[in-house]
């Protein structure tokens, strides 16, 4: 296995146009192999250390993405002193805008810090208005769909070119979007699900659009947004989002 990892992290970068070059030091930038090999190091750098030297401290690591629970500012400052050391050692670098110090606010948390939200994985987790099922209202400390992450959905909704073919129906529009939207909603929707429904009815806004070009009838804005209403009302599960409740 060592005899793999070294031919993998000296292997030569050829560029377009150009001889090959050999490395030596990181490892092939947008190679498939590289997040392999770079989780492989973490484990070593991050995983094992922790565990050894900070029993007690729990965390979840997604490749490099990491979130360390801390029992109190003291600790955390002193755990991510400790970090910034240990990784100079081993040669990485903490990235100084992304790692940070959280205090994870909530109704059972009455203390205060200047940060309180952090992103992992796509979304944000800050303190949020929740309810309980007796009706009454309470902030707890909850994930839902980032602001980076919403834009991404939205930007890829836009760029669908079926959107902006006249060709096309309601029916192979849906048809074309079901895995897509199905597949957002089992990721980003376990938690935040209304915030995750505002930014998947973005959609509805390009369907107004399209139906507004297809249909000599649907010029106005205001016969269109009622005509979708009314085949979201005959046919609500078309859209994944349509039944998103």
């Amino acid at each position: 296995m060592k005899l793999y990892i070294e031919r993998w992290l000296k292997a030569p970068v050829q560029h377009r146009d150009e001889q090959p070059k050999l490395r030596d030091k990181g490892t092939p930038q947008g190679g498939v192999i590289s997040p392999l090999l770079a989780n492989l190091y973490l484990h070593y750098v991050f995983d094992t250390w922790v565990e050894k030297h900070w029993i007690g401290i729990q965390f979840e690591r997604y490749a490099d993405d990491i979130v360390c629970h801390c029992a109190s500012e003291q600790e955390a400052q002193q755990l991510k002193t400790l970090l910034e050391q240990r990784f100079t050692d081993c040669g990485l670098t903490l990235h100084p805008k992304k790692t940070k110090i959280a205090y994870c606010k909530s109704s059972s948390k009455r203390g205060s810090y200047p940060q309180v939200s952090f992103d992992f994985l796509g979304h944000t987790f800050k303190p949020r208005l929740c309810k309980n099922k007796q009706g009454k209202f309470f902030v707890a400390f909850t994930p839902a769909i980032s602001r980076k992450s919403a834009k991404k959905v939205r930007d890829k909704i836009a760029s669908w070119r079926i959107l902006r073919n006249s060709k096309a129906n309601l029916n192979s529009i849906a048809y074309y979007s079901r895995a897509i939207l199905q597949g957002w909603k089992n990721y980003y929707g376990k938690y935040g699900r209304a915030e995750l429904k505002r930014v998947l009815f973005y959609l509805n806004e390009k369907l107004v659009r399209w139906a507004k070009k297809k249909y000599k009838r649907l010029k106005t804005e205001r016969r269109a947004v009622r005509w979708i209403i009314g085949y979201r009302q005959r046919e609500p599960k078309l859209f994944v989002h349509w039944s998103f409740t």
